[in-house]
């Protein structure tokens, strides 16, 4: 990891990786996108504001786990959380054209983690899978440093910190603290958004939400010990298709 991820987390709370993706691999990730959404569309519901998400991609598409644990990011997650990492939750997004106002709302996934040298409980990788650049929908920020005090006032935090929108072409990725202020920009636009997002936890803390399932064949029936580790911090929703189904 070059220390200036870790510099510019600390800075912004958010790191632009640039075109992590192009060529073939870039084209086998949007097919696994575009045939997830046509193969599975009772998995695809509407989420937030002018989305639809799948949030079972694991399930629905168990070659995402490749994503998932990419050789050429994983290991810059592990170095920015500073500890062995577990799985949080995979969403499949979709933004459609849209002739509306300008629409953005203001969140925090989780609180800011104070015992976390980069106040880190859980880091999001977000991946674009189309050009994105400042005609269409993208995802922003407003940029905190881990040497300013948690400002709870979103338009106090907005007012100090401003809003940096995540511009780039198909291939490119940004890690991000959930817990920074973020929203997804909808604006009038023809053109389609597709991304994937990933979030990544501590694997000695709770689980993130109960919005993903995981494969009982990624976590407990494993040959990899690490794999099975990396997937074995459960979240209610995995117990309970767990018991429903005799595990």
């Amino acid at each position: 990891m070059s220390s200036d991820h870790r510099t510019e987390m600390a800075r912004t709370g958010f790191v632009n990786l640039g075109q992590v993706f192009c060529g073939d691999e870039l084209e086998a990730l949007k097919c696994l996108f575009d045939a997830d959404r046509a193969n599975y569309g009772y998995f695809w519901h509407r989420y937030g504001y002018h989305q639809e998400a799948n949030y079972e991609a694991l399930i629905t598409t168990p070659a995402f786990d490749d994503l998932i644990r990419h050789p050429r990011i994983l290991p810059l997650i592990e170095e920015l959380m500073g500890g062995a990492l577990c799985f949080g939750e995979i969403g499949l997004r979709y933004m459609g054209p849209y002739d509306g106002a300008l629409h953005r709302s203001w969140h925090r996934d989780k609180p800011h983690w104070a015992e976390h040298p980069l106040r880190m409980d859980y880091i999001q990788l977000m991946v674009y899978l189309t050009d994105v650049d400042e005609s269409t929908h993208c995802i922003s920020f407003s940029p905190e440093s881990i040497e300013e005090p948690v400002l709870a006032d979103k338009d106090a935090q907005l007012a100090r910190g401003g809003v940096h929108d995540l511009l780039g072409p198909a291939g490119t990725c940004a890690l991000f603290n959930v817990a920074a202020l973020h929203t997804a920009t909808t604006r009038p636009t023809r053109a389609e958004r597709k991304t994937v997002q990933i979030y990544y936890g501590h694997r000695a803390r709770a689980p993130l939400a109960n919005d993903s399932s995981i494969p009982a064949t990624l976590w407990r029936d494993h040959a990899d010990p690490e794999t099975g580790a990396f997937y074995g911090v459960l979240n209610r929703r995995t117990e309970l298709y767990l018991a429903a189904f005799g595990g």
